[in-house]
């Protein structure tokens, strides 16, 4: 079964590891994306699986014809495991002289930057120019699954497109200044859209889009914004615009991959340095089970939003 997150740290506390809840609770507060991305347990290094490509033909026959023998195709995928972690090293000075607080203060700036990074690697990450990190959805949305805007603003219209070549989609991904754009559309008469809000696990405010919750790919470990408009655009070769994500986070859609759930260990002092040692590692990989559940908008440049 696929967990997310914050249901994997409900079971870790009711195993009494409040160590690796706690480390868990903040990967998924630090980043929208990896509180809802659902992640499940494979055995090995790897998972191959066939993915439904094209369905087999069907027909009408006459008395005594025959059916035209058709078959459906499949595609093989692999999906293979990163590895991704830290080590978090607090000064043992700090904590004799400030108190033990303050390697939890500095254990949580590692965490949050990790996901941070994870975030960035779900929806940027490219093992061609990276080959350490799995592919993200820039690079697996190809076909069909790439939706051109066709406006300078995002478009209503071809965002509701996106959401409809998705497969049983349950979220969008965007910034925060396409959310803006969306939220004063839906102020505007004259374009409108349908927004709604709700509350998510930690008790913060999410907004919705055709009661779709809307995820925020906000920014990376290093502060740069993750789905700024910094890509090329269909309509020209000037690297000014972004993308918005339709996916399904389910367990037969898009989803994590993981073997065992994230290593959390107290290393303790080390002996070639004066410093406490905590080393987190997560063997982790994300994967599209069916070829609909993930669709890219892409082209949408610093504009109003449009109908």
């Amino acid at each position: 079964m696929a967990l997310t997150l914050v249901e994997a740290a409900k079971v870790a506390l009711g195993k009494n590891q409040v160590l690796k809840a706690t480390v868990m609770e903040l990967y998924a507060r630090s980043s929208d994306v990896v509180q809802y991305m659902p992640f499940e347990d494979i055995s090995g290094n790897s998972l191959a699986f066939n993915r439904e490509n094209l369905l087999p033909g069907i027909g009408f026959r006459g008395i005594n014809e025959a059916y035209v023998e058709s078959v459906g195709q499949l595609d093989r995928v692999v999906e293979s495991l990163t590895i991704a972690g830290g080590d978090l090293d607090v000064d043992v000075f700090l904590v004799k002289t400030m108190g033990t607080d303050q390697r939890s203060t500095q254990e949580s700036m590692k965490i949050k930057a990790l996901s941070l990074s994870i975030t960035e690697t779900i929806i940027k990450g490219d093992s061609l120019a990276q080959p350490r990190e799995f592919d993200g959805l820039q690079v697996r949305c190809t076909g069909n699954q790439n939706v051109d805007n066709q406006s300078l603003g995002i478009s209503l219209a071809r965002l509701d497109m996106a959401i409809d070549e998705c497969d049983e989609p349950t979220h969008l991904i965007m910034s925060k200044d396409v959310r803006r754009r969306l939220s004063a559309a839906a102020r505007t008469a004259a374009v409108g859209g349908y927004i709604t809000y709700d509350l998510d696990s930690f008790g913060r405010r999410v907004t919705k889009y055709n009661d779709l919750p809307i995820l925020i790919a906000d920014r990376d470990q290093f502060n740069n914004l993750i789905l700024d408009y910094t890509e090329a655009s269909a309509r020209g070769t000037l690297a000014t615009a972004c993308s918005t994500y339709v996916v399904s986070f389910a367990e037969n859609g898009v989803m994590g991959l993981q073997n065992g759930e994230m290593d959390v260990r107290d290393l303790d002092e080390l002996d070639v340095q004066p410093v406490f040692r905590t080393r987190i590692e997560w063997y982790i990989t994300m994967a599209i089970l069916r070829p609909r559940a993930a669709v890219r908008l892409n082209s949408i440049q610093d504009a109003i939003a449009r109908v």
